[in-house]
């Protein structure tokens, strides 16, 4: 006999939550069962598209002993309070990154979950893409050699694609601005890739979007392997781009959005093209969630992780508004960052 799939709440009605439940609806492990947001023509609009039921408030759904999990796509600074109230519910969380926006209030929500015993995932679905993963075996295989650089690229153009006033447009609910809604992303690869980052020197700007946040970052990370990374993230591109090398003594590999991945080997002549399928990255994290609720896995982004991806943010975050190299166990021991 089958095992029941999980039965779900979406919270949070954003584009991102469409793009979850889609994800929802090609596996067969998670089923959603209710929604809520504050809006209530877009919680009857979800509602309506996925088949599920729209509750009248949070607090419904957690009350619900028929929904064992929450998925949540809300605005990043109210993470803390809706993960919260659903761990003390006993509800688990599928949490999209960042985990909040300090790390003091990561560590509160993860340590509300942990405390009620619920499961806690982070969504990092770029981690899981094929030509990431073959890179991440070549590496543990040592074909690369020591690892000695790497440089990154996300970029997208998001001019005109948020009402002016939006939250990601405002450093208080945005903090970091790019850095933090999509370069985290490939802080987070860099680090599964690289190994953990040290230290940050950083510098942004805003050129093109409206509010007060950053559309523009470069970020100079110090692994403590001792190699040296370069991540640039961009809203104000001209389009959408994303590019990781990872450089090491005996081989290099190239991805691009464009090329897709090559390899380069130590006195062997040109790159050759390595073939890698693409793969359904963000149903691959749901299906792995559903197995945590299950009790037969452990989530591959936690929230240990999700804080320390959040710290090199913040890291660089002071380190552009400062203008100094800043250290990331400076922004463990702060209770405020």
């Amino acid at each position: 006999m089958s095992e029941s799939p999980v039965r779900v709440a979406s919270i949070g009605m954003g584009w991102w939550s469409d793009v979850l439940a889609d994800a929802v609806q090609r596996t067969r492990k998670l089923k959603i069962a209710a929604c809520f947001t504050r809006s209530a023509g877009k919680r009857e609009a979800f509602a309506k598209k996925y088949g599920c039921r729209a509750a009248s408030s949070y607090e419904e759904i957690l009350r619900d002993p028929e929904i064992e999990a929450v998925l949540n796509t809300t605005p990043n600074h109210v993470h803390l309070e809706t993960a919260r109230a659903a761990a003390e519910a006993g509800k688990h969380t599928f949490l999209d990154k960042p985990i909040a926006h300090t790390v003091a209030d990561g560590r509160a929500l993860a340590k509300a979950c942990r405390e009620a015993g619920v499961v806690l995932s982070v969504g990092y679905q770029r981690r899981r893409e094929s030509h990431f993963r073959w890179m991440k075996k070549a590496i543990e295989e040592g074909k690369f050699g020591r690892l000695v650089q790497a440089e990154g690229n996300i970029s997208r153009d998001r001019e005109g694609q948020f009402e002016p006033g939006h939250w990601r447009y405002q450093a208080d609910a945005m903090p970091g601005g790019v850095m933090l809604q999509i370069g985290i992303h490939y802080i987070d690869i860099l680090e599964y890739l690289v190994g953990p980052i040290q230290a940050v020197s950083a510098r942004t700007a805003q050129l093109v979007l409206p509010g007060d946040n950053p559309d523009v970052a470069n970020l100079i990370m110090e692994h403590e392997c001792g190699a040296i990374s370069n991540l640039t993230a961009s809203y104000a591109s001209a389009s959408e781009y994303y590019l990781m090398n990872i450089y090491g003594k005996e081989a290099t590999a190239y991805y691009t959005l464009f090329d897709g991945l090559r390899i380069l080997h130590r006195k062997q002549g040109p790159p050759r093209p390595v073939p890698c399928t693409k793969n359904d990255t963000i149903a691959e994290e749901l299906d792995e969630f559903a197995d945590c609720v299950r009790g037969k896995a452990k989530p591959e982004v936690d929230g240990e992780k999700a804080i320390l991806s959040l710290a090199v943010i913040r890291a660089g975050v002071r380190s552009a508004k400062e203008g100094r190299r800043v250290e990331i166990a400076e922004i463990l021991a702060s209770d405020k960052e």
